[in-house]
């Protein structure tokens, strides 16, 4: 008699003995479950949870002519990835700046990283973070001086800072000499005075700080000298001279007349025979031509 060797479900029904003896078999037999699709590679490699996975979106950004649409989605690539610019501004704590101030820098470098990433040269987080971390970094250098420091001043600050970290590194190193930062940095000795000065100069002194113990409670202000009112007269003086060099003499003598004998005009009249209607007329004159020559 011919047997029907078929194994659909709907015809064959096994036995409850059987299913319990096949059961446990399935189990000590079937492979360990695959990982899903979407643990790719590349997440795996990831180190940190701010990395989203942004690969489509900047796919599309790249796609999308300027208009709401594209604006949209830049705002949504910009949100995923801030937890990582505010992880990059945790790391410049403790210097100075407030918290929330580092995290608006970072979040406009990453702003800058998401304008100008090309998606074709590799992985957003590789760009970004050397760009965000590069504008922290210009943030410091330009805008946390109390006094406006020329860039090659705070480039020499930073050759000596770093050339004295690793000359005191040796167990009982003494602390290196302006010679020894020379010749380890290559910058002259002046240059280098330069930045240690510059190493402690990134803040200002308040003119209200008191000195030193022993100096009966004087602050900084009590020792700065006030303006000499004689700077005034001395420029005016200076430039009033080539004036009062091309006048005819006959000027130049009522002109001393006046005002260094401090005679009258009706003195000075009769002196030189003449009324002192004229010598007025002759004082207003001479002193707008050395106005004016000083005015040049």
């Amino acid at each position: 008699m011919p047997i029907d060797m078929s194994t659909s479900r709907h015809d064959v029904t096994a036995s409850p003995s059987a299913q319990s003896t096949a059961q446990p078999t399935a189990r000590s037999t079937a492979a360990p479950p695959a990982r899903p699709a979407a643990q790719t590679t590349a997440q795996l490699r990831r180190t940190h949870d701010d990395a989203p996975d942004t690969a489509r979106r900047f796919a599309r950004l790249v796609a999308l002519e300027d208009g709401p649409e594209r604006d949209a989605l830049r705002d949504e690539i910009v949100t995923a990835w801030l937890p990582m610019a505010h992880r990059i501004a945790g790391r410049f704590r403790d210097r100075g700046e407030a918290t929330e101030d580092l995290r608006q820098v970072a979040a406009l470098g990453l702003v800058k990283a998401v304008d100008r990433f090309d998606p074709e040269r590799g992985a957003f987080e590789s760009y970004a973070v050397p760009t965000i971390t590069g504008e922290i970094k210009r943030h410091f250098r330009d805008r946390m001086w109390a006094l406006r420091v020329p860039r090659r001043v705070q480039e020499l600050r930073n050759k000596v800072r770093v050339a004295r970290r690793e000359l005191a590194q040796a167990p009982g190193a003494p602390e290196p000499s302006v010679a020894d930062l020379a010749a380890h940095t290559g910058l002259t000795e002046d240059e280098v005075v330069a930045g240690l000065e510059a190493l402690e100069s990134f803040s200002t002194l308040s003119l209200d700080a008191e000195l030193p113990a022993g100096d009966d409670g004087y602050s900084l202000a009590d020792t700065l000298g006030a303006t000499d009112a004689s700077f005034d007269t001395v420029v005016d003086r200076e430039s009033a001279k080539e004036g009062l060099r091309r006048l005819p003499e006959r000027e130049r003598a009522i002109l001393y007349m006046r005002f260094f004998e401090d005679m009258t005009q009706s003195r000075i009249a009769d002196r030189l025979g003449i009324s002192q209607m004229h010598v007025s007329r002759l004082i207003s004159r001479s002193c707008e031509r050395v106005r004016q020559e000083a005015l040049r």
